[in-house]
């Protein structure tokens, strides 16, 4: 199994692997032409096409994404668990702290961000079963929030991410989606159905990225008016600030994930406990305590039946654009973020590895939904309808306006612009090394030039779609992505099943002939032992005989 492609060449100064690279560019650019030419007709089109896929397939999504919680699990607890990244005698690359700092921020700290408060309010509002603008409903809010931000969101991550680990650092394969399905493709992953898989997985990440980049820059901008009325929220301030993030990403991206990403992804989670912990003490802190608890019980005591509840008896289709819009997206973006939590995560065993994905951060997801939603969700119950407002009149600035119910409020807003462009950085310069990874045959130091090109690639997409309207159409074309990798992503629970009953039955048949090793080593020891004391005392005899009689009265 070679580890790099052997079509991957120098071209321009970049690392191409031509029958991946170049199909990527032009699929890019003509998707991009044809969306800015047909902006309406497209957002129209892609939006019939998402409405149908959530109406007809919805029950494939939850059925998948339980499977996928399942199969993690069995992963870490099962006979697989003591398995190890890179092999028994592989070390982490990075300590527990930046490892997760790593994974969180690419995963989906700007997400927390953005719907921390939004959420729980427009589930509030709106909710799915009972009366809206109840205690209630305000539980059931918290409840439908931590599902989507919960162990399902995080077993679609650790799932790619651990397939691609393994047939990576176990198997010796490029760390590209294709090596994934090696146990069933074999040699063919290096052909065109391989080929295909990563050109799907190169242009969900840029058209996730790009646009989660140009609406992203929205709340910035939006957060930066409010804060700062003197500094007008347009298309010049967001393609500036589009400018500066890309900016930064690049220089991170070159100097690589051990200093760049890994040290930014460590100061996005100390701001972020920063301002988590000012809103847990300057709010009303024994109540977000007490709520996290509650929220915490009933999300476990009521697991099966949201995990499961497919609104079969309804026809309100809430499900479809919330639950299964949100599995879709995180499918969409399992490639991306799957490929950076591999790369980070050399040397950890599979238990280790599916519960530090699965478990730390959605714990804190949930602390951090609590502090600011349950939070939101009293000052609403009490009658202060301010962030309810700000919630349905722009979303973008919603986290801005909760700030302003607490002491110092333009401290922690600024702070807050601070944390959302950094967690920006973040998902731009990890989705940037994806796609150098993916475009360059898995690599493992592609050039200075190829991290540069697709950092600011990046970048240019989403200044692109922003100056000519066409982010909302691309995202949803992204989200329909989610349907054909939701099965992709079955299959990738078979591959890597079989992957690993091999690599743990080459463990035992190594194990087993080292045990006959040792005991043949062990026996012989013996049976030399035995050898030199039978030869001592030879010896002794010998002495003993030759010594002339009464020797000892001398």
């Amino acid at each position: 199994m070679s580890k790099v492609r052997s079509d991957t060449k120098k071209s321009f100064g970049l690392d191409v692997n031509g029958p991946v690279f170049w199909p990527s560019i032009v699929i890019l650019v003509l998707s991009i032409a044809l969306v800015l030419v047909f902006r309406k007709d497209a957002e129209v089109f892609f939006s019939d096409i998402q409405a149908s896929v959530t109406s007809n397939m919805g029950w494939l999504f939850i059925l998948s994404v339980n499977i996928f919680v399942v199969y993690c699990l069995f992963m870490a607890f099962g006979r697989f668990g003591s398995i190890r990244l890179g092999g028994k005698n592989a070390k982490p690359e990075f300590s527990t702290g930046s490892w997760f700092a790593m994974l969180f921020s690419a995963g989906m700290g700007i997400g927390l961000l953005f719907w921390s408060v939004a959420e729980p309010i427009n589930h509030f509002q709106t909710p799915p079963l009972g009366e809206p603008g109840t205690p209630a409903a305000a539980r059931q809010a918290m409840n439908f929030t931590f599902l989507h931000w919960g162990l399902h969101a995080w077993a679609i991550y650790a799932l790619v991410a651990l397939a691609l680990a393994f047939f990576t650092y176990n198997r010796q394969l490029p760390l590209t989606v294709r090596s994934a399905f090696y146990p069933f493709l074999g040699e063919r992953i290096h052909g065109i159905i391989g080929d295909i898989i990563d050109i799907l997985a190169v242009i969900a990440t840029l058209f996730g990225l790009a646009t989660s980049l140009g609406l992203g820059v929205k709340q910035v901008a939006a957060g930066l008016h409010h804060v700062f009325p003197a500094i007008v929220n347009d298309v010049t301030t967001q393609i500036i600030l589009i400018a500066i993030i890309t900016g930064i990403a690049t220089v991170s991206v070159v100097t690589g994930v051990d200093k760049g990403v890994r040290i930014l992804s460590e100061w996005n989670i100390r701001i972020a406990l920063i301002v988590l912990v000012a809103v847990l003490l300057l709010g009303p802190t024994v109540f977000i305590l007490g709520s996290y608890v509650q929220n915490t019980g009933y999300y476990i005591g009521s697991f099966m039946q949201l995990s499961f509840w497919n609104e079969a008896y309804s026809n309100n289709n809430w499900q479809g654009a919330w639950t299964v819009f949100y599995w879709a997206w995180w499918i969409s973006w399992a490639p991306f973020v799957g490929i950076f939590i591999a790369r980070v995560s050399k040397g950890r065993t599979i238990k280790e590895f599916v519960l530090g994905v699965l478990i730390a951060p959605s714990l804190l997801s949930f602390l951090w939904m609590t502090v600011f939603g349950s939070t939101a969700l009293r000052e609403v119950l009490a009658g202060n309808t301010a962030v309810a407002e700000a919630v349905a009149a722009d979303v973008s600035t919603a986290l801005f306006v909760f700030f302003e119910q607490l002491p110092f409020s333009t401290a922690l807003s600024v702070i807050g612009i601070v944390l959302i462009a950094g967690f920006f950085v973040t998902s731009s310069d990890s989705g940037s090394l994806v796609v150098v990874s993916l475009t360059s045959g898995g690599r493992p130091n592609p050039s200075v030039g190829t991290r540069v090109f697709w950092a600011v690639s990046g970048g240019a997409i989403a200044a692109v779609l922003l100056l000519g309207g066409g982010l909302q159409a691309l995202q949803t074309a992204v989200i329909i992505t989610g349907l054909p990798f939701a099965i992709i992503l079955l299959l990738m629970c078979y591959s890597l099943f079989k992957g690993l009953s091999e690599e743990l039955e080459e463990e035992t048949k190594l194990g087993s002939a080292q045990q006959r090793k040792d005991y043949q080593q062990l026996v012989a020891e013996m049976l030399a032992k035995r050898a030199q004391k039978q030869d001592a005392k030879a010896h002794q005899a010998k002495t003993d005989i030759s010594l002339p009689p009464n020797t000892e009265k001398l």
